[in-house]
C-alpha cells in the first residue's frame, strides 16, 4: 500500500522539490503552502508521515501542533516530523511537547538524509 505523505512548506520550490523526491519514490504526496490548508488537510484526509514545517503562512507549525490537541488528526497514527531550519532548543522542545515525532534542520540534511529519515519514520510507523 502507498504511504500517504502530507508536505506542509510555504517555500514552491522547496515544496515541489520535497514531491518530486518522495512521488519518485513511490509515495503518494500531497501538500499544502500556508498552516490553515495543513490543519484541514490532517484533520480531514489520512496521512501516514507530515513533514511539517514551523514558519508558514496564516499558522504556524506549532499551532498547528497545538490545535491537532484540540482537535485530533484524520489518522490517529499519523507521525508529524518537523522540517524546519529553526534550530532554536526551545522551539525543538516544544514541538516534541505537542507531540512531534522527529525535528529535522533542512540546511543540515542533504536531500538522501532527508529521504533516510522520512523511510525510518515511516518504518518506526509501521511497527507500531
Amino acid at each position: 500500500m502507498d504511504k500517504k505523505i502530507l508536505i506542509v512548506e510555504d517555500d514552491q520550490f522547496l515544496r515541489e522539490f520535497y514531491q518530486e523526491l518522495l512521488t519518485a519514490e513511490g509515495y503518494f504526496v500531497d501538500a499544502a503552502a500556508d498552516g490553515e490548508v495543513a490543519l484541514l488537510k490532517i484533520q480531514q484526509n489520512e496521512y501516514d508521515l507530515v513533514l511539517l514545517d514551523i514558519m508558514l503562512p496564516k499558522k504556524d507549525g506549532t499551532q498547528i501542533l497545538r490545535d491537532l490537541k484540540v482537535k485530533g488528526p484524520k489518522s490517529p497514527n499519523v507521525t508529524v516530523v518537523v522540517l524546519t531550519n529553526l534550530g532554536h532548543d526551545a522551539v525543538i522542545k516544544e514541538c516534541f511537547n505537542l507531540g512531534a515525532a522527529g525535528y529535522l534542520i533542512k540546511s543540515a540534511l542533504n536531500p538522501d538524509q532527508v529521504l533516510t529519515e522520512i523511510k525510518s519514520y515511516l518504518q518506526k510507523n509501521n511497527a507500531s
